[in-house]
């Protein structure tokens, strides 16, 4: 590597070099470097056992000779990958002024690109007096260059052919019945297992639940964080998703991972969360960052000795210092460039419009950064557009290249579906591509992330089985998780046997997933949602790594008719010859045509708050096909009138969906989609009902799934 080009003699290799930050293989050695600005004594501590009670070695950095502005730097000869590593930061500890220098605490390097973490490990010995040596996750050397990818690079598909799955790398794979070996359930390994099921489905594009190192004991007592939402480490992937027993290990297993899922035509994008860390409030453990620059990763109270909370979690990353908005730069650089990832999905994603002292910014510098940087040129980037402090920028968030989590089409999906009053218009924005929230930018309608459910809150099947949520297993006294779910159990709480209810609550997964599917925008379906997956009305399972969480792999077998339905809606959505318009695919071709509204009769909507059905035409461009939906959200089934079709090649209005009917009629092939007769269709209760018109290529038609 060229910065190890700079070593010319003994003294160059006893001081190291600044650049760059983290641990850095080179011929004959590691060079370490680390920033620390106000730390006053810098130690590099060597283990030879990650359960080691005490360093092997202590290196004792010499500030005049290994400290470059505030890089704390040195080259150890004999030193290759695998060495575990951490240090010792002196300086003073002193709250009032943000400084929590603790001399006895392990702190992992911030640029790590591994980690190694001992059976013994405690988060509360991190927290405490005294030495945490022998409970304390270690760094490990890695030689990043150290693998064959074999011509493997980012797939970069446009969002107007991606299909999101959000899942759970561990909970995918960990189920006894998922048919992975022991040794590699809740693996990336085990993930690559599976991969033909995700292929099969139709799914473009993986976004995993946080892979970077987390903190599994950030939770209540005797649970375990399972979700991820608790980073230690911005460069290491977690430890506990690698099948190897050794800490760099879970390196190739990951690239194998994204080898493999690319292979498969899948992308992959990450869930990153750079707005808070493990380390929690003043309360919380020394990890790293605390122990380096309390005062520079952290935005802290007036007052200094208490963190600010804009994320729910304790602490607040400081975004925005340039010593973390670089470190952040320099993380999706790395899992770019090295890692091959196809993009990010940023966790209250507004945060990172912060300044140092917590007040918003209309031109945040780390989110331009991010914006304008050419490595991430092409790079999927996609906001939580608010964070827990009451910052909302859905429809607002800066630049012309983030995509964004839509939670108004969340709600707004879920009020119409369940029956409730004046939800009429705001379903009709969400279908269109919400122009309400992003007209005014003259984008693409991809710019909008549809979805209904997501990993924070019910999953589709608890939204049409529960009123409430039932979080007791959480050990918080059902006060965790969100109260206002916009849910509707359908009549009964829970599961029943009453078929009339089940009937209606798969119809009411079928009118999720056709909303979902075919709004404009781009579809994102949570894991499990396609097999009816239950978390038994938890609407907050962050702390349940158990089988109230992992995907039930019994449930493929159990519900093919929803897994069947949402598999043609995405052929239908993807199919690039669908209708024989130009090559175009379904989603190109409606964004791109002449919408009509409609009631119960034609071009007569009803807008009105009373309203509880819509119906919509949309003709494309070339005249060459036209689709009719109607949505029925009352309690009652309703007659709506038929756009006349005319032309001598016209070949009448064909049933395509109808969530209603029984599989496999509630969604047919285009081709094969049965004539409807009459002027006026019949809709029944709490349904939708999709029809076509259109020249069709036989040909094509006789490739489809």
């Amino acid at each position: 590597m060229k910065y190890c080009d700079k070593y010319k003699d003994a003294q160059d290799i006893i001081q190291g070099q600044s650049f760059p930050p983290g641990a850095t293989v080179c011929p004959g050695g590691v060079n370490f470097s680390v920033f620390s600005k106000n730390c006053t004594t810098m130690e590099l501590l060597l283990f030879d056992r990650v359960e080691d009670a005490k360093p092997a070695r202590v290196i004792k950095l010499d500030p005049r000779k290994n400290r470059t502005y505030h890089y704390w730097h040195i080259f150890v000869p004999g030193i290759k990958p695998g060495q575990m590593y951490g240090y010792h930061a002196h300086g003073p500890f002193d709250p009032n002024r943000g400084l929590r220098f603790d001399p006895e605490k392990v702190l992992i390097d911030p640029y790590g690109r591994a980690v190694a973490v001992p059976g013994s490990y405690d988060r509360h010995a991190a927290g405490m007096p005294g030495d945490n040596t022998a409970y304390a996750i270690k760094s490990a050397v890695v030689d990043i260059s150290a693998y064959d990818w074999e011509g493997d690079t980012q797939l970069k598909n446009p969002f107007s052919q991606t299909v999101i799955y959000e899942m759970h790398v561990g909970g995918f794979t960990r189920n006894p019945n998922s048919g992975v070996a022991s040794d590699k359930r809740g693996t990336f390994a085990g993930l690559i297992e599976k991969i033909p099921y995700l292929k099969d489905l139709g799914i473009t594009a993986v976004e995993l639940f946080p892979v970077f190192q987390f903190d599994p004991q950030d939770c209540p007592p005797g649970l375990i964080n399972y979700w991820g939402y608790s980073p230690v480490s911005f460069f290491a992937p977690h430890q506990a998703y690698s099948s190897r027993k050794d800490p760099i290990g879970v390196l190739d297993e990951f690239r194998d991972m994204v080898k493999a899922l690319h292979r498969a035509g899948i992308e992959v994008i990450l869930d990153v969360v750079y707005n808070h860390t493990a380390e929690g409030n003043h309360h919380g453990p020394t990890f790293c960052y605390k122990g380096m620059g309390n005062s520079i990763y952290y935005i802290l109270e007036q007052n200094k000795a208490h963190y600010a909370n804009y994320t729910g979690t304790g602490n607040t990353l400081n975004a925005n210092q340039p010593i973390v908005r670089r470190m952040i730069i320099d993380s999706l650089h790395y899992w770019v460039e090295e890692m091959h990832v196809d993009g990010f999905r940023f966790d209250l994603a507004s945060i990172l419009s912060r300044d140092e002292s917590g007040n918003p910014m209309a031109n945040p510098p780390v989110l331009w950064d991010i914006e304008s940087d050419p490595v991430l040129a092409g790079i999927k980037l996609i906001a939580e557009a608010w964070d827990a402090a009451g910052l909302y920028h859905v429809g607002s968030f800066v630049g012309d290249s983030w995509k964004e989590w839509n939670g108004r089409f969340r709600d707004d999906v879920r009020s119409f579906l369940r029956g409730d009053s004046g939800a009429v218009s705001a379903v009709a924005y969400r279908l269109l591509g919400s122009p309400d929230l992003y007209g005014h930018e003259e984008r693409e309608p991809e710019q909008t992330i549809n979805f209904v459910t997501c990993h924070d809150g019910f999953t589709l099947n608890d939204l049409v089985s529960y009123n409430r949520k039932h979080n007791g297993a959480n050990g918080e006294d059902n006060r965790d998780g969100m109260d206002n779910n916009l849910s509707w159990n359908c009549g009964v709480e829970g599961p029943t046997d009453n078929l009339s209810v089940e009937k209606l609550r798969k119809r009411q997964v079928k009118n999720f997933l056709t909303i979902n599917l075919l709004s404009l925008g781009t579809p994102m379906i949570l894991m499990g949602d396609e097999v009816r997956r239950t978390q038994r009305g938890n609407n907050n399972a962050y702390c349940q790594d158990n089988e109230l969480s992992w995907f039930d792999w019994s449930l493929p077998h159990a519900h093919t008719d929803i897994h069947r339905f949402l598999k043609k809606l995405i052929f239908a959505r993807l199919r690039r010859d669908a209708a024989n318009d130009h090559g175009m695919t379904l989603n190109q071709i409606i964004r791109e045509s002449y919408i009509e509204w409609h009631g119960i009769r034609l071009n007569q909507p009803d807008w009105s708050p009373d309203s509880h059905s819509i119906a919509v035409t949309a003709w494309s461009l070339s005249k060459r096909i036209v689709f009719y939906m109607m949505m029925n959200a009352y309690w009652e089934p309703l007659e709506f009138a038929l756009p006349p079709v005319s032309g001598s090649r016209a070949r009448g209005w064909r049933r395509w969906i109808d969530t209603y009917r029984e599989s496999p009629d509630d969604i047919c092939d285009f081709a094969g989609a049965p004539l409807v007769k009459g002027t006026a269709y019949h809709v029944h209760p709490h349904s939708i009902v999709v029809l076509h018109n259109y020249i069709y290529n036989k040909k094509a038609d006789k490739r489809q799934g």
